[in-house]
């Protein structure tokens, strides 16, 4: 646990000394909402339910790739000599999981000013939006890990990502439909359920593949 807090922590630290890479991403986030602002004005409950979650799609890509991707290799074999291949990637995850719900939440008060508030109940949209963000970036950093030691490269990332997570993409928008009527939808709980599995699959994932990838 020491190990994963010391990494964590360190990407923290990388992440603040370069806040052009954050503040990078807001800005791709702010001038995408900003064109769909123009072009659409404000959207029906549909349509901004669907295009929030495309936009969270690519915030993922991009706020994820360079998790691994700026690892070098000599970096790399020094982490391997202080930490495991577990903690390493386990550390990854939960870094990833925060900075994605953190820009969930950005990319969330964008829409709601500039594209309009048609959720009846925007406490259950927000709880679906910081698990939604957790279940992306599980799922891209993941994917990030087998590009990074591949060394192929963001591209490889995209390739394999975007098969595997439209059917997560499609129970996030069926679930966060739900915030748009004060009607609780059935078959909710399954769905979250379901999502949460997903989640827990990939972590195991990664746990279990990773070292053998690390050792490569």
């Amino acid at each position: 646990m020491n190990h994963i807090l010391a990494l964590i922590k360190k990407d923290l630290l990388l992440e603040i000394r370069q806040q052009y890479t954050f503040y990078g991403i807001v800005l791709y986030v702010a001038s995408t909402i900003f064109v769909l602002y123009l072009a659409m004005g404000q959207p029906e409950e549909k349509v901004w339910n669907g295009l929030f979650w495309m936009i969270q799609l690519f915030i993922c890509v991009n706020a994820v790739a360079k998790s691994f991707l700026q690892e070098s290799q000599g970096r790399m074999l020094y982490f391997y000599t202080v930490a495991g291949a577990r903690d390493f990637i386990l550390s990854k995850l939960l870094f990833n999981a925060g900075l994605m719900i953190i820009m969930s939440i950005v990319s969330l008060l964008l829409f709601q000013l500039l594209l309009g508030n048609p959720l009846h109940n925007p406490v259950r949209f927000i709880g679906f939006v910081c698990l939604g963000g957790c279940s992306l970036s599980l799922v891209f950093s993941f994917l990030a890990a087998i590009a990074a030691r591949a060394r192929q490269g963001a591209a490889l990332m995209a390739i394999l990502g975007f098969p595997l997570i439209i059917p997560q993409v499609l129970l996030l928008m069926k679930m966060s439909n739900t915030a748009f009527a004060d009607v609780i939808q059935a078959g909710l709980v399954q769905i979250i359920l379901l999502l949460v599995a997903l989640d827990v699959l990939v972590i195991a994932l990664a746990v279990i593949l990773f070292p053998f990838l690390w050792k490569d």
